[in-house]
C-alpha cells in the first residue's frame, strides 16, 4: 500500500549550500510521525517542501503514489496538505474569527454568524480563546491555538505541526494530545516537529531523526527512548548535562534591581522581587501569571499604571521608563519571548541585527556605519555564540530557530547590559542549542551580571536558577531554594 506521503532522495540547496541533502522520507495513513533533530537539521526545510513552501533542489515527492509537485502553499491545501509555522503566520490587525475563517470566506458574510461558528468550534477544541479579540492583543500561547484551529478546520488529510506546544501550559498540552488522538483516529496523518523528546515519545507512532541535512534513523516510537533520540541527534548524550540536580546555588551580591507594588492593569498586580549581582533568578508560571508583563513594564515596553503603579528601583535609584532605549542605556535589557515579532529585523543580515543593537547602547559611536566594524562586531559574537549561517550577510530569516535566538540574545548582549531578563530563552530550540544557552546564561552570572530567566519547563527553572520565584495572578507568590524543591513543590504554589 503506497504511502500518503513519501520523499525520495530530496535536497534542498540555498546559496549552493545543501539544507537538505538526499532525505528521503514517509508519512502513512493515520499516524502519528514525530520528525526531530537539531535546529539546523532540516526538519522545516523538509516539511516546508511537502506544504509547497519550496521546491527541492532535487529528489521527488509522491502523494498517494503519485509525483506530485505543490507550487504553492495554497495548492498543498487544496490537496490536503497543511502546515502550522513554528513562526505564526496570523493577520495582527484582523479578529480571532476572521483569521480562522480567512481564504475560506462566504460571499456574503454575517458577522454574528462568522464569530458564533468560531467560538463554537474553539470550545469544541477546548482552546480558551475569545473570538472577538484582535490577534495583535493575543500571547504567543493563543496565537498558537489560533493557528492549530485553523489547520484542524480546514479538515486536511495531512497536519504538519512545527513545535506547536513551545507556548502551551501542561493543561493546554494535555487538550492538544487529546484533539492530535481524534484526528488520527479520522484518518488524519500527522507530522510532529517538536524538541520535548518527552511529547514525541508519548505521542507519536513512528520516529525520524534528522541530523545536518541528512537522515539518521527511522524506527517505530517503541524502539526509542530519550537516550537513544538524543545520540542519534547529536551523536552524543546530553541529558545528563542540561536537566541534573544543582548541587550548589551563588551567593547573592549587591542588590541591584528593587521592584516593588508594581501593577498593570489586571495583569500585574502588587508584585514585589528583588535581583542580585552574580545571580541567576528563575521566574516560573503558568500563562497569564503576569510574568512577562512585569518583565516588560521594568525594561520600559510596557508602561505600569500612572497611579498606585509601585516602584523600580535600579541600583537604588528610582527610575520608570516609558519606552525601552533610557532602560538599555541604564543597563536594563530584555530578550524577548517571541523572536520573530519582537527579536530581530528579518529583512536584515547578522551583522546588520547586531549592529542595530549596538546603535542603542552607550557606547556607540553614533549613526555612521562602519562596515569593516560591523563585520568585525558580527565574526565576534557569532563565534561566541556558534551562530551556525552561511556568513553574516545571511538574512536572519533564513536561519533555523535556534540560531535565530541567538542572533536575539548577542544583539541583546552588545549593548552590555548590567540586567539581563531572558523570557522563554530556549523556546523551539534543540537539545544542542538549549546547552549552550544554558552554559551562556551561567558564565553571565559567574561574571556578575544580575540575570532573571523566565521559563515555563520546570526542569530547566530548576537547573538554571540560584533561586526561584513563582508567579500567580499577576504577582510573586513564593521564593524556593532550587537545593530542596521538588517540581510538585513548584507547581502547587503556581496553581493554588
Amino acid at each position: 500500500m503506497a504511502s500518503l506521503i513519501e520523499m525520495r532522495g530530496v535536497t534542498k540547496e540555498y546559496r549552493g549550500v545543501p539544507a537538505v541533502k538526499n532525505v528521503s522520507f514517509s508519512l502513512e495513513k493515520g499516524e502519528i510521525h514525530a520528525l526531530l533533530g537539531e535546529n539546523g537539521a532540516g526538519k522545516s526545510t523538509l516539511t516546508k517542501m511537502m506544504a509547497g513552501v519550496t521546491a527541492p533542489t532535487s529528489g521527488e515527492m509522491l502523494v498517494d503514489g503519485k509525483p506530485t509537485h505543490f507550487a504553492t502553499p495554497a495548492e498543498a491545501l487544496h490537496n490536503g496538505v497543511n502546515m502550522v509555522f513554528q513562526e505564526n503566520s496570523l493577520v495582527p490587525s484582523m479578529t480571532v474569527a476572521q483569521n480562522l475563517y480567512l481564504g475560506d470566506e462566504k460571499y456574503f458574510n454575517r458577522l454574528r454568524g462568522l464569530y458564533i461558528a468560531a467560538q463554537q468550534f474553539l470550545q469544541s477544541l477546548n482552546f480558551n480563546v475569545d473570538p472577538w479579540a484582535n490577534v495583535a492583543t493575543l500571547g504567543a500561547a493563543k496565537k498558537q491555538m489560533v493557528e492549530i484551529a485553523r489547520a484542524v478546520r480546514h479538515n486536511a488529510r495531512v497536519i504538519i505541526f512545527d513545535e506547536p506546544t513551545a507556548t502551551l501550559t501542561p493543561e493546554e498540552k494535555h487538550y492538544f494530545f487529546a484533539l492530535m488522538k481524534r484526528l488520527k483516529e479520522r484518518g488524519v496523518s500527522i507530522i510532529f516537529i517538536s524538541h520535548a523528546l518527552e511529547e514525541a515519545l508519548a505521542i507519536s507512532d513512528r520516529i525520524t531523526v534528522l541530523r545536518d541535512g541528512e537522515h539518521v534513523v527511522t524506527d517505530e516510537t517503541k524502539n526509542f527512548d530519550r537516550e537513544k533520540i538524543v545520540r542519534a541527534m547529536v551523536g552524543r548524550t546530553l541529558s545528563q548535562a542540561l536537566y541534573h540536580r544543582r548541587e550548589s546555588v551563588r551567593k547573592p551580591g549587591r542588590r541591584v534591581l528593587s521592584v516593588q507594588n508594581l501593577s498593570m492593569g489586571k495583569l500585574v498586580r502588587n508584585n514585589s522581587f528583588t535581583v542580585y549581582a552574580g545571580q541567576i533568578t528563575g521566574i516560573f508560571g503558568l500563562i497569564g501569571a503576569g510574568r512577562t508583563e512585569t518583565a516588560k513594564i521594568v525594561a520600559g515596553v510596557l508602561k505600569r499604571n500612572f497611579f498606585h503603579g509601585g516602584e523600580v528601583h535600579l541600583n537604588g535609584q528610582s527610575v520608570r521608563y516609558r519606552v525601552p532605549r533610557p532602560a538599555v542605556l541604564d543597563g536594563i535589557v530584555y530578550v524577548t519571548e517571541d523572536r520573530k515579532m519582537e527579536g530581530f529585523f528579518e529583512t536584515m543580515s547578522i551583522a546588520e541585527n547586531l549592529h542595530m543593537g549596538e546603535l542603542t547602547s552607550s557606547h556607540s559611536s553614533g549613526f555612521v556605519v562602519r562596515f569593516s566594524e560591523m563585520q568585525q562586531l558580527a565574526d565576534e559574537w557569532t563565534k561566541k555564540l556558534n551562530i551556525k549561517a552561511i556568513n553574516n550577510n545571511a538574512h536572519v530569516i533564513e536561519l533555523s530557530g535556534g540560531n535565530q535566538q541567538k542572533v536575539v540574545i548577542a544583539k541583546s548582549l552588545v549593548q552590555k547590559p548590567k540586567v539581563i531578563i531572558f523570557d522563554e530563552p530556549t523556546r523551539g530550540v534543540d537539545v544542542g542549542a538549549i546547552a549552550e544557552i544554558h552554559q551562556l546564561i551561567n558564565r553571565l552570572a559567574d561574571e556578575g551580571m544580575a540575570v532573571v530567566v523566565i521559563s515555563s519547563y520546570l526542569p530547566e527553572v530548576i537547573n538554571l536558577s540560584d533561586r526561584i520565584l513563582v508567579s500567580q495572578k499577576g504577582r510573586i507568590v513564593e521564593e524556593f531554594s532550587p537545593l530542596s524543591v521538588t517540581e510538585e513543590k513548584i507547581m502547587y504554589a503556581a496553581v493554588h
